[in-house]
Order: C-alpha cells, then sequence, then structure tokens
C-alpha cells in the first residue's frame, strides 16, 4: 500500500488539437500519459516529440497566450492538478473579428 505522501503519477487522456499534432512527425492526437500536473503532462509530450513544450508553454514558463488547455471542460495552468482519468485537450486559439 502506498502512503499518501508519495503521490503516484496519474493517467490522463490528452487530445493535441490538429494543427499542433501536424508541426511533430508521428504525433498521435490522442495519448495517454502519467502526470500529476499539466507541467507534468507538457514535459511527457516533449518527450515523446522535443520542440513541443516550446510550442505549447514561454519562456516564463506559461502556457502560450495562442494555445489553450482544458481538463474536463476548465481552463488550466502549468500549476493545475490533474486527477486520474482526466480528460485534457491542447487547442490552438483561434483568432479573427
Amino acid at each position: 500500500m502506498l502512503s499518501e505522501s508519495f503521490p503516484q503519477t496519474r493517467p490522463v487522456l490528452v487530445r493535441l488539437a490538429p494543427l499542433l499534432a501536424a508541426l511533430f512527425p508521428d504525433a498521435e492526437r490522442s495519448v495517454e500519459l502519467s502526470a500529476t500536473t499539466v507541467d507534468e503532462m507538457i514535459d511527457a509530450l516533449d518527450t515523446r516529440w522535443p520542440g513541443m513544450r516550446d510550442r505549447i508553454c514561454d519562456s516564463t514558463p506559461a502556457i502560450r497566450r495562442h494555445m489553450n488547455v482544458f481538463i474536463d471542460g476548465r481552463r488550466a495552468t502549468l500549476e493545475t492538478r490533474l486527477e486520474p482519468g482526466a480528460d485534457v485537450f491542447i487547442l490552438t486559439a483561434i483568432s479573427g473579428g
């Protein structure tokens, strides 16, 4: 039995925007990853597809203004915790007017 002081990694389903996935050869549109925060999830994506972190995050670090990360329908930040089985969407912003 694991202690509460040692958090487990948590599998989440991550769905990538078509435009983001198209930038990385062999990138899947949806992938299951283990992470406890959005930041860890983005690190895992970057491990699979190097350079993806730079497309999603700026240097401050924060999620870029033209990118959106939603967890179960709610907007997230890098610090947002991920619950087991969370449904994550990484979308590119749409502008116009």
